[in-house]
């Protein structure tokens, strides 16, 4: 693939951390960052996923991508009642509101933190990939987690532009990965099976 669009890393160096929710979302994030001579090392924390067996279809999808490239994955814990706790009194709202600013701020805190703790200068998300987030909920989450950390920068990089959403789709096709069909928590279910 050639490259579709320049990207500048934040800061100088090109050592990031990338959040990473899913192989849909980051595969064509990852392929553009190698095109640039950046080598991410993948941070999977998402403790919103649910059920179990979810989170463990996605995280292996993502595992079986980063290591065809040669990619490092770091697994976060995975504390799905702790996420629960963290959500409480926002189960009633919708895709895009509180509930989901709520679970981004925790979850790029979580990268943050393991950033300035093995010296990543630089994080981002594969969420802002999604047509289904707000991108202004992302960058809002992500500047909150990194002025808990001021080693650390907060790349607002737009992953819909340049032709990646398009290039997503043939590299789950090439690949065969699971394409799941809701964002991930127990509540985007509900949304997902109320709107069928």
């Amino acid at each position: 693939m050639k490259k579709r669009f320049e990207i500048k890393v934040p800061g100088d160096g090109n050592r990031v951390l990338l959040h990473t929710c899913c192989v849909p979302c980051s595969s064509a994030i990852i392929e553009c960052l190698l095109q640039h001579d950046i080598r991410p090392t993948i941070y999977y924390c998402n403790p919103n996923i649910y059920p179990f067996d979810e989170y463990t279809i996605r995280k292996d999808e993502c595992t079986r991508y980063a290591k065809a490239l040669g990619l490092d994955v770091v697994d976060a814990d995975y504390d799905h009642e702790g996420w629960l706790c963290r959500m409480k009194g926002l189960e009633d709202e919708p895709e895009r509101g509180r509930r989901c600013l709520n679970c981004f701020k925790m979850r790029l805190l979580d990268t943050a933190r393991y950033a300035h703790e093995h010296k990543f200068p630089v994080i981002t998300t594969t969420l802002a990939s999604s047509r289904w987030k707000s991108l202004e909920q992302i960058n809002e989450a992500g500047n909150y987690a990194v002025t808990k950390y001021p080693d650390v920068l907060w790349w607002n990089q737009n992953w819909r532009k340049g032709g990646l959403s398009e290039r997503r789709v043939e590299i789950i096709k090439e690949y065969g990965f699971y394409n799941q069909q809701y964002c991930g928590c127990e509540f985007s279910i509900r949304k997902n099976n109320e709107e069928k």
